[in-house]
């Protein structure tokens, strides 16, 4: 987002961050609360008319909401709708980042930081990789909750609350594909720390010391702490690719063989 949206994102963010307490349950609320908006483009179009006062918007939100959702979802709700937004839908998209935002924190205060990074790249490769779960995920005819209740059911037991949450906010492919919009919450995630995602693409699984050293190497390149994800792929046959952002950094060996092959064939 930019100009009064970004400014706007800016406190609401700062909302979050000031809620004490369960982080996780503001995050779903504030979901909920997108989901409502992105059904009732009225409600949204008066929410974001720089015409009506703040004071008017944040008791139109209290005779909605105030019955559905916490004094603290409320209270970033408020500060949401007292900013200034370019569009309607960035008062949506904005509500969803502070979800995104509560969820990590929780994430963050209950030490699953690290396990959430790699569940959310983990949970992306599973639905890229099964052909008729992608087609289900991405057919735009079908329910966003149909979709989030599927993959909750395939993923309880195997990740954490938070990474089912976030999961199944990003079936809602608000913003993008369900791939790309899971990448984004995992980028989120991994800013709470500061840190860029790298994503390793190895013929065989890294031992720990080798983790450690390419992580360590990445972080002297970046000038940031890196979390990698691993990806094996027998056919990188040896060597490493890395892509880190829009940089990629391939030293597979099966790539070295296809340029020298292209050299060879002129």
């Amino acid at each position: 987002m930019r100009g009064i949206s970004a400014k706007s994102l800016e406190e609401v963010l700062a909302a979050v961050d000031a809620v004490k307490g369960s982080s996780g349950d503001l995050g779903a609320e504030l979901f909920g609360v997108v989901s409502t908006l992105d059904g009732a483009p009225a409600l949204r179009r008066v929410l974001t008319d720089p015409s009506t006062e703040a004071t008017a918007k944040v008791g139109l939100v209290k005779q909605v909401f105030a019955s559905q959702i916490s004094a603290d979802a409320l209270s970033v709700l408020d500060t949401a709708v007292s900013g200034r937004w370019a569009s309607m839908r960035d008062l949506s998209d904005g509500l969803e980042t502070a979800g995104v935002t509560a969820q990590v924190a929780a994430a963050d205060a209950a030490g699953e930081l690290d396990e959430l990074e790699t569940e959310l790249f983990e949970v992306g490769r599973m639905v890229q990789s099964d052909a008729e779960l992608r087609q289900v995920i991405s057919d735009r005819a079908l329910p966003a909750s149909a979709k989030g209740t599927l993959l909750a059911s395939l993923l309880d037991g195997h990740v954490t609350a938070t990474t089912i949450a976030l999961a199944t906010q990003a079936a809602a492919a608000r913003t993008g594909s369900f791939e790309k919009v899971l990448a984004g919450f995992g980028e989120t995630a991994a800013a709470r720390r500061s840190r860029v995602l790298a994503e390793v693409r190895v013929a065989y699984d890294l031992d720990e010391a080798e983790k450690t050293r390419l992580a360590a190497a990445l972080a002297k390149k970046y000038g940031r702490e890196v979390h990698l994800n691993i990806l094996v792929d027998p056919s990188v046959v040896g060597g490493i690719a890395v892509s880190v952002g829009g940089e990629v950094v391939d030293g597979s060996m099966s790539t070295r063989l296809e340029i020298a092959r292209r050299r060879l064939a002129g």
